[in-house]
């Protein structure tokens, strides 16, 4: 198989694609969609979102020091890439995309009633990296829909139709290919 060199840029794909939820004390809550998101830590758990300082939501989290990351189903990739392109500086995302804001336990900030899994979110460092700023975020409360709880309390996110982002298009999660430790189990 040939190689061709390729201009340096960011190939790591696929990758998640999230919804983000802030909110300032006084004023209605926004949702911006990351594909710049990833898991960090495991004790404490962690995660980071990278977002462009011009962004009306990152103001918003840099002054809150919180969100909630909602994750993406084939359900609401429509408003997830709706939250994507529109500023909530000029357009309430929440409404015109008909979703639901689902309280939070810990924090202020709403969480998406519409996605499988809302993780709330402290912020515990900025790191200004050039294009986009990483916020670095503790995982202090996690919300999952009922919906993928099986009688046993198993949580079945797999079937929930998730959704990621590859150059610049969303494709839904689907044939499984292994679990972990497959390569060294036993047969």
């Amino acid at each position: 198989m040939a190689k061709k060199s390729w201009k340096p840029g960011n190939m790591l794909y696929p990758v998640p694609v999230v919804m983000v939820s802030c909110k300032r004390e006084g004023e209605r809550p926004n949702i911006i969609t990351l594909a710049w998101a990833g898991t960090i830590c495991s004790d404490p758990a962690m995660l980071s979102v990278s977002i462009r300082p011009e962004r009306y939501s990152y103001g918003i989290i840099q002054e809150t020091k919180e969100f909630v990351v909602n994750l993406v189903t084939k359900d609401i990739v429509f408003a997830a890439d709706y939250c994507g392109v529109k500023s909530g500086r000029n357009v309430d995302k929440f409404q015109e995309m008909k979703l639901t804001p689902s309280p939070s336990e810990i924090i202020q900030p709403p969480g998406i009633l519409e996605s499988p899994v809302n993780m709330e979110c402290q912020v515990k460092e900025i790191k200004e990296l050039g294009s986009h700023h990483m916020f670095l975020a503790e995982i202090v409360g996690v919300n999952v829909s009922e919906e993928y709880l099986d009688e046993k309390g198993k949580f079945h996110l797999n079937s929930a139709g998730m959704v990621a982002y590859s150059h610049g298009e969303y494709f839904v999660l689907g044939e499984k290919v292994g679990s972990f430790g497959y390569s060294v189990k036993k047969a």
